[in-house]
């Protein structure tokens, strides 16, 4: 039996910590340290999304301190080496992405090595690597945003990719930090199935995927974790959840465009079961996105079906990761804005399927689950992913 490493990989969208950093900030870092104290990884790899929060320009400054208190604090002491790096140079407008990275390696893992794409070689890590800034020249990261032609009927956006390349007890790797493009309405979202912006999410993750799997270097086995923004089949979902209801369409007086859908029960005093705006998604019982895990909605969620012969994923076990109220004292109900839906995920190419430890004394040593259930985390639940790295023919 050979040597075998522990690793936990989680994908958070912080733009609404950032936006309320002192009302949530401790509680989020309560909840990832709990993370890593129970689990005990030896490799761990955070991919951060919407770094700064919409109010970037402003936030910008804090961000330094909040990876800050990551890095130094005293649940991650035995982790004697960090990369760090933080795309926080919003005036390069054209290549902003708000995407950050940070990976521990505990002091016990020996035989680790990174990849640099400048030599085109792994090389070994050694003491804190940090990058805040426009990382341009980082020889050990590859950022870009999507090219403006894919999309040039959508408003500029912070959205793209960041990876990096490891190996660990001579098993090769990849890790993809993903933000995906999100839906601008939800009157829009109903038009069609599927909808235009899961075509537009389709084209984005297509792009990423030929990137990481192209012959500029070695193809290695690749986990993609970040916020796809994957929504739930809007149309068949409504016409679902409608379906023994009287459905109205209102219009705008000076012109034909649908404002709202209102959906009222035939019976129970015609009570409003489902109304839709532009940025309004209020259904009257809420309960079904978190009962049994919202196991009953996963028919809906179809995103992923389009690269089943590229990409896999853990059976989800947990609730839709967006988008929780950011009241404090609601950590578990959904804010109406938008449909609930599994938006934060951990994906992975066959073959990073395959170098999973899966049973460990007859049990699953595999968990996927969100960080805080029970905890205001932002609107955005952060996703983990923890397992056993088979190295060394292990």
């Amino acid at each position: 039996m050979g040597t075998c490493t522990d690793v936990l990989l989680v994908t958070a969208n912080v733009g609404s910590l950032f936006d309320r950093l002192r009302e949530i900030q401790s509680d989020w870092l309560r909840e990832f340290f709990k993370t890593v104290h129970t689990y005990k990884p030896r490799f761990v790899a955070l991919h951060f999304q919407e770094v700064g929060g919409k109010d970037y320009k402003r936030n910008m400054g804090q961000v330094e301190n909040f990876f800050r208190d990551i890095e130094s604090s005293e649940e991650m002491r035995d982790f004697d080496r960090v990369c760090i790096y933080v795309d926080t140079n919003f005036k390069a407008i054209d290549r902003f992405t708000a995407l950050g990275s940070m990976y521990f390696i505990h002091k016990s893992l020996k035989n680790i090595y990174q990849y640099d794409f400048n030599v085109k070689d792994f090389k070994a890590i050694s003491g804190q690597n940090k990058y805040l800034s426009s990382l341009d020249g980082v020889t050990t990261v590859e950022k870009e945003k999507f090219p403006k032609n894919f999309w040039p009927d959508f408003k500029w956006s912070r959205k793209g990719y960041m990876r990096t390349r490891w190996i660990i007890h001579n098993q090769g790797f990849e890790l993809v930090n993903v933000h995906l493009f999100h839906d601008a309405s939800n009157l829009i979202a109903c038009n069609s199935s599927p909808s235009v912006y899961s075509a537009n999410r389709e084209k984005a993750l297509r792009y990423v995927i030929n990137r990481v799997s192209d012959s500029s270097y070695t193809p290695l086995p690749f986990f993609l974790f970040g916020d796809f923004n994957f929504r739930l089949d809007t149309l068949s979902l409504v016409q679902t959840l409608s379906r023994s209801a009287d459905i109205q369409t209102v219009k705008k007086d000076s012109s034909n465009e649908v404002e709202k859908i209102i959906c009222e029960e035939k019976d129970n005093d015609h009570k409003v079961l489902l109304h839709i705006e532009t940025k309004l998604f209020e259904y009257l019982h809420q309960a079904v996105f978190r009962e049994d895990n919202g196991r009953g909605l996963l028919k809906f969620d179809k995103e992923i079906s389009a690269f089943h012969d590229v990409i896999t994923e853990e059976d989800i076990l947990f609730p839709p990761s967006y988008p929780y109220s950011e009241d404090y004292t609601k950590p578990t109900q959904y804010m109406n804005t938008r449909c609930p839906s599994w938006c934060d995920r951990i994906l992975m190419s066959h073959s990073a399927s395959d170098i999973i430890h899966r049973v460990q004394d007859g049990e699953s040593s595999v968990v996927y689950n969100t960080l805080g259930p029970n905890v205001c985390m932002g609107d955005h639940k952060p996703v983990f992913l923890f397992f056993t790295l088979k190295t060394d023919g292990y």
